[in-house]
């Protein structure tokens, strides 16, 4: 039997309200009843005579809504992020011919990824792009592209001596 760890019940209630908020504020409803909270303060501007109270209650309303949705956002991007890298992995492993190196590359550092980058960009400079679209893994691109390589100078030798 596992142990229910502390926080548990936090987290649960936290990603419960930011699931309701980020599917309710995501409605056109919510832009709708934004819109109007706008229009009530700015025609409210003639009966306050434009004051800074006035100014500075659409400014502290908006900022701490802007500040707790960053929360609210973050949290419903982040488990969708890590639902997608799961779902991706999911697939590459039931896949006989794919490599396994990639499928925790969310945690590999910019200049790591940077460099896997440079590898498929060099992959895709071959001629005609088929290595690319030929390989199942960065391995066998590498393999494909050398033995590509190899044949057309094997056949350009063999004209030359024709």
């Amino acid at each position: 039997m596992m142990k229910k760890k502390e926080g548990g019940s936090l987290k649960k209630t936290f990603y419960g309200f930011s699931s309701w908020v980020t599917k309710a504020t995501g409605k056109p409803t919510a832009f709708l009843l934004a819109l109007l909270s706008v229009i009530i303060w700015a025609a409210m501007g003639h009966f306050f005579n434009y004051s800074e109270t006035w100014q500075l209650v659409i400014n502290t309303g908006t900022t701490i809504i802007t500040f707790l949705m960053i929360f609210v956002i973050q949290q419903s991007q982040n488990r969708d992020s890590t639902a997608l890298h799961l779902k991706l992995n999911e697939l590459i492993a039931a896949n006989k011919d794919t490599s396994n190196r990639l499928m925790a590359s969310e945690d590999l550092t910019e200049e790591e990824l940077e460099v896997i980058k440079k590898y498929y960009k060099k992959i895709s400079e071959h001629p005609n792009n088929e290595s690319v679209f030929a390989s199942h893994s960065l391995d066998e691109a590498g393999k494909d592209s050398k033995n590509k390589l190899e044949s057309q100078a094997g056949n350009k030798s063999s004209k030359t001596k024709n």
